[in-house]
């Protein structure tokens, strides 16, 4: 592909491991903590937003979504399982280690994430060895797929959307990159992915 990057964006959840906070982790822990899911699920569709784009703080969130009520359970124990429902992928961050070893591109990553998780999953995950940046909704006071997200990014790096490559595992997260310009994959595995951006050339023939 004749298209010469400056900029590869990564989306974290999905793509370099498990999601945060995601509908599988929330029934998870309605079953663990024997928690009315549609109940939890409502609280958390009317708080989401805020908490990801960083007005509110997982505190504020859990005491609307959780601990409304009084609970047989501690909140350092719930957050504790939401710490531990995040698992990095090692393939996925072998793709996105090997980018950063060529030295043919910058790398951030793009995500959707509350400040507090964000942190644990950077640290767990090794991010902190592959990425220089980390634009987080938390950080950015906006949520893919509102264009304002796109926008603040290549604001941010000042990279020729043209020559940026937005991985994602979600269509509906793509389409706006792909409206401003951008080159877009749809993660599936590992293994596409590392053929696909061999095609941009950031990744060597002989990387594995």
């Amino acid at each position: 592909m004749s298209v010469d990057l400056e900029l590869v964006l990564f989306d974290i959840g999905g793509v370099l491991g498990t999601n945060g906070w995601d509908r599988e982790q929330r029934t998870a822990a309605a079953v663990r903590f024997d928690l009315d899911a549609d109940d939890v699920q409502y609280r958390h569709e009317e708080t989401i937003g805020d908490l990801e784009s960083g007005r509110i703080s997982l505190d504020e969130y859990l005491d609307v979504t959780v601990f409304c009520r009084r609970r047989a359970f501690t909140r350092e124990e719930f957050k504790a399982f939401m710490l531990a429902q995040s698992e990095p992928w090692p393939e996925s961050i072998a793709v996105a280690r090997n980018v950063a070893a060529s030295r043919r591109v910058r790398l951030a990553t793009f995500n959707n994430e509350s400040a507090e998780l964000n942190e644990h999953r950077i640290r767990l995950f090794g991010l902190h060895e592959i990425f220089a940046t980390f634009f987080s909704s938390c950080w950015l006071g906006v949520r893919k797929p509102t264009l304002a997200a796109y926008r603040r990014v290549l604001g941010m790096t000042q990279a020729d959307p043209g020559r940026t490559v937005f991985i994602d595992d979600r269509p509906q997260n793509l389409s706006p990159a792909e409206g401003l310009g951008m080159q877009v994959i749809l993660f599936t595995g590992a293994r596409s992915l590392r053929e696909e951006l061999r095609t941009f050339g950031v990744i060597g023939a002989r990387e594995s």
